[in-house]
């Protein structure tokens, strides 16, 4: 799949779980306003985030989506992870705001009404978000979008936050187990935080993407080449450079040292999609790799 296609993709994607989204958080801060409950609120809240990451997934996809320039002749696919560390911030932040009302709830309980059309309604809003979760992990994996990813494990604390909400709700009778439960999600928001922040940050700290043994294995399967070392990587799924030394028969011409040099990044393209420029420095076989 060419980048036009790929971008259009993951655009459309982010664009169907917006509309979702915003969908369900309109219904979850109905229930919360309507029941006065802290954790359904805060479900809300969680919800319109995901919108909100969203919104700023489809401004880094673009951003992302530019052509390689001189400023930048790697590409700006790191805009994209930038992109899934603004929605980390977001995660944090709305963590932040749950506990911090939880805090006052804490202080002055507040009395909560429930009735059955609550539970139908955040009943309804858990299965969107299971389908928007399973949805876009997989799509994420399929397009190789860090944002998409990023944006899927959000979705999936925001399933595992509502069946907690759903729970509280039996417990309506004890407003500080809404409280409890409130300071939960913002425990799930706050992880989902660190481990988007996380993976961002392994991408920017130009952390290896791929397994250096494995790389060796495909460079090696080119005939002539006796020896591989030195592999790096660095990048994202689907925009990975790499830079390796193969080692080669010293009788060889330069033509025929350069043939082989392509082969192996030819072999490797193949093997790895998302290899975008491959490196490879051709030395002679005596060569000593600890010198």
């Amino acid at each position: 799949m060419n980048d036009v296609h790929r971008i259009r993709d993951i655009k459309r994607v982010l664009v169907l779980i917006l509309l979702l989204n915003f969908l369900v958080a309109g219904a979850k801060g109905i229930v919360g306003y309507l029941t006065n409950s802290l954790s359904v609120s805060a479900d809300a809240f969680h919800s319109l985030l995901d919108g909100a990451s969203n919104i700023v997934g489809l401004i880094a996809i673009t951003l992302a989506a530019a052509e390689p320039d001189s400023d930048h002749p790697y590409g700006h696919r790191k805009f994209e992870v930038l992109g899934a560390l603004g929605i980390g911030v977001l995660l944090a932040g709305a963590a932040w705001n749950i506990l911090a009302e939880a805090w006052k709830r804490w202080q002055a309980p507040e009395t909560i009404a429930v009735d059955w059309p609550s539970y139908a309604v955040m009943g309804s809003t858990m299965a969107v978000n299971v389908v928007v979760a399973v949805y876009e992990r997989r799509r994420g994996r399929e397009l190789e979008s860090e944002v998409l990813l990023a944006d899927s494990a959000h979705t999936r604390s925001d399933v595992l936050a509502t069946a907690g909400v759903i729970a509280s709700l039996f417990f309506a009778v004890h407003p500080r187990v809404d409280m409890f439960v409130a300071v939960g999600i913002a425990a799930l928001i706050a992880w989902a935080a660190i481990r988007v922040a996380l993976s961002g940050a392994a991408v920017l700290a130009d952390r290896a993407v791929l397994d250096p043994r494995e790389v060796q294995k495909v460079a090696l399967s080119v005939e002539g080449v006796k020896e591989c070392h030195e592999v790096r990587t660095r990048g994202t799924r689907d925009a990975i450079f790499a830079d390796l030394r193969i080692h080669l028969p010293p009788a060889l011409s330069l033509t025929e040292a350069h043939a082989i040099g392509h082969q192996v990044e030819r072999r490797l393209k193949e093997a790895y999609p998302g290899l975008r420029d491959v490196v490879v420095h051709v030395e002679p076989h005596e060569h000593d790799p600890c010198l």
